[in-house]
């Protein structure tokens, strides 16, 4: 992810100061992969250099002392989700970055595709008439062997819940944002595929987290749901997908195929494609090349990173997701991880507002 933060970072006219990482040897070896200024040997080092905005992209259990310590020391935070992998961590780092007047953000970057906000303009238009069910998934299949692992294998390391806070966190943003609304409760169901996994220091280790999950959930407006995500779905490498189904029209949009959304009713469907000059002006903003030449998540991440940098500056860009989305979705993660751990119980009273 550091690449990533790294493209968006420069297409956004900023200025690589350095990276901190585990070594002082791998900090080299990032700065001269990324064309940063230094390599430092602490992020404290790293902070103390003068500069705007902390980019957080380590493994999930660092986010809350990495992101404290710069909000600590007055500098802007983009923070890779999960904000922190404990709900009190989310509340005192989002309060703490309030009262410090600290831009945070968080990269749910699925909300910057042109056709997402499309989609959402629509719904708030009230194209959809009265909405009935919200459904979809989150597909990959990175882990889809025994013999593939990775650090957020660990709940160490990358905290008790995996599918759902990893992917799952995603589509739940992306549900809430474009129905301006909240799940106020919801039910879940973990399945892990595989007992154990190799580790990557050879040997195996026993897997504590979800490879699957299925949630069923309520909004505050009484739109009933369901989501199913998975990191062993073989085949499927990065499929969001996320259907409105409502008694005007219907909705839906496939992050694998962003550049269109799908509209139907009694009579038909019809593909509703990106193109600047037909899209509203919130979805035509972030349109970076004319219709026809697809645009994809680098292009989503680029407009993120932008809008985050305009806030430090003062300027206010609708959909920037702050720490107080974050902070949200660490709440979701907390419950979705309650419900499962219970055997599907029903989680109540999530359209409750956060309090940092």
């Amino acid at each position: 992810m550091g690449s990533v933060h790294a493209r968006a970072a420069r297409s956004a006219g900023g200025a690589l100061v350095g990276v901190a990482a585990s070594s002082l040897e791998s900090a080299g070896r990032a700065r001269n992969a990324f064309g940063a200024g230094r390599a430092f040997s602490s992020v404290d080092d790293l902070l103390d250099a003068g500069v705007d905005v902390l980019h957080v992209c380590t493994p999930n259990f660092l986010h809350y002392d990495l992101s404290l310590a710069a909000v600590r020391a007055g500098v802007h935070v983009i923070c890779e989700k999960p904000l922190t992998t404990d709900l009190r961590d989310a509340t005192r780092l989002t309060s703490e970055a309030d009262q410090r007047d600290v831009v945070g953000t968080v990269p749910f970057v699925y909300r910057f595709h042109p056709m997402v906000r499309e989609m959402r303009q629509r719904v708030l238009r009230g194209e959809t008439g009265r909405i009935a069910l919200a459904s979809g998934s989150y597909l990959q299949d990175w882990l889809a062997n025994a013999t593939d692992t990775n650090w957020r294998v660990d709940p160490e390391l990358g905290g008790r819940s995996r599918t759902f806070a990893d992917i799952g966190s995603h589509w739940f943003d992306l549900l809430e944002f474009v129905l301006d609304t909240r799940v106020a409760r919801l039910s879940a169901q973990f399945a892990t595929q595989f007992s154990s996994r190799a580790e990557r220091a050879g040997g195996a280790a026993g897997v504590m987290t979800e490879d699957t999950v299925t949630v069923q959930f309520t909004t505050t407006d009484g739109i009933l749901g369901s989501f199913a995500a998975s990191q062993v779905a073989r085949g499927r490498k990065n499929r969001l997908a996320l259907e409105l189904s409502g008694d005007a029209h219907s909705f839906a949009f496939d992050q694998e195929n962003p550049e269109s959304i799908w509209q139907g009713d009694e009579f038909g469907s019809r593909t509703l494609v990106r193109d600047p000059s037909t899209l509203s002006p919130d979805a035509a903003r972030l349109c970076t090349v004319p219709s026809g030449h697809s645009q994809g998540y680098q292009d989503c991440f680029n407009a993120f990173v932008a809008d985050s940098y305009a806030a430090t500056r003062g300027e206010r860009r609708d959909g920037l997701p702050t720490f107080s989305d974050g902070l949200r979705s660490v709440r979701l993660v907390e419950a979705v991880v309650s419900s499962a751990s219970s055997g599907g119980e029903w989680v109540r009273g999530l359209d409750r507002e956060e309090t940092a």
